[in-house]
């Protein structure tokens, strides 16, 4: 599906349509056109890339592409950004990132994805409703897009340190394998996320920077406050992977624990009946000329030294603290 959106520099009407305006903005240099390609076919969406919007070749390989690491290229009528957005569906974080590309002219936006976008379909609609102004251009627009990505992510990042404090207090009254698991699979999704976020943190820097074609004094403020943004991310998403993997190593030290503890009374009760069973099976022997077989308390006797051998070995378990 492709949407595009109209707006008149000088006149401030806004129209809204499809690919079929796209002729209406080649002829009149006072309008500037936002494009939203939605799962359009690769060999049409290059079509009206090239015909309409002069992109790279190159550029456009690299957005539909189904998956590139997030850059930023910069041409000489417009710039090229390949970011990493959160799918529809994501709401915790065991997360689904999308691909979404911008390309940034003086006189045009072109966003474009293969799957649903609510960055780009919740900014599409406040455009819609007069919540965003569009005479900033399509960079302040674009902007728009890219702090509602890195809103998204900072909502997911801001419910892993409640996650987390329950998981400890979890792993100390009711440790299961289920914890160890669910802290392998934070630690796999936070290194991901901070992956995606030095990407982003590395753009937002080189966007804001003096210089930048097509990126106003006040539009380098705005993308200095994305960027601000996502370095907090980056170092709240590499604090909580340092603090997952620290409850992972005590997960597994208190599990070691509890095993010691375990193989400790094994091990107690075993010593004590080691040697019971030793004298037992001595006197369990078949032979005629055992001495005390003829004793009339030989039995008692060795009931008692039976029962002063344990007697003796608990004690000696309580002086050393295993009891």
């Amino acid at each position: 599906m492709i949407k595009a959106m109209l707006h008149n520099i000088n006149t401030g009407e806004t129209r809204r349509g499809d690919e079929s305006l796209f002729a209406e903005w080649n002829d009149n240099p006072d309008l500037w056109i936002w494009a939203d390609f939605d799962n359009v076919d690769p060999e049409h969406e290059k079509d009206l890339f090239v015909d309409t919007f002069q992109l790279n070749s190159l550029a456009i390989s690299d957005a539909q592409r189904k998956r590139h690491p997030p850059k930023l290229e910069v041409f000489d009528d417009y710039f090229l950004l390949v970011m990493r957005g959160l799918d529809a569906t994501t709401t915790d974080i065991s997360f689904s990132a999308i691909q979404i590309a911008f390309f940034v002219g003086e006189r045009f936006l072109v966003t474009r994805h293969n799957h649903e976008s609510v960055s780009v379909d919740t900014t599409w609609a406040d455009a819609d409703n007069g919540n965003i102004d569009l005479s900033h251009g399509p960079a302040h627009v674009a902007y728009r897009i890219l702090r509602r990505i890195t809103d998204r992510y900072t909502g997911l990042i801001e419910d892993i340190e409640q996650n987390l404090e329950d998981i400890e207090a979890e792993m100390f009254s009711n440790p299961q394998d289920a914890l160890l698991e669910r802290l392998i699979n934070y630690g796999q999704n936070l290194k991901k996320l901070l992956r995606i976020f030095n990407y982003h943190q590395n753009i937002f820097g080189r966007l804001s920077a003096r210089g930048q074609a097509f990126i106003s004094k006040q539009q380098r403020h705005e993308y200095t406050d994305v960027f601000e943004h996502t370095e907090r991310l980056a170092s709240l998403t590499r604090l909580y992977k340092e603090l997952t993997d620290d409850l992972m190593n005590g997960y597994i030290s208190v599990t070691s624990h509890r095993l010691n503890q375990v193989m400790k009374v094994l091990t107690v009760v075993t010593v004590i009946f080691l040697p019971l069973a030793l004298l037992s099976s001595i006197y369990g022997m078949n032979f005629e000329n055992m001495p005390e077989l003829k004793s009339e308390y030989a039995y008692h006797v060795l009931l008692s030294i039976m029962g002063v051998i344990v007697i003796a070995l608990l004690l000696l378990f309580r002086k050393v603290r295993w009891l």
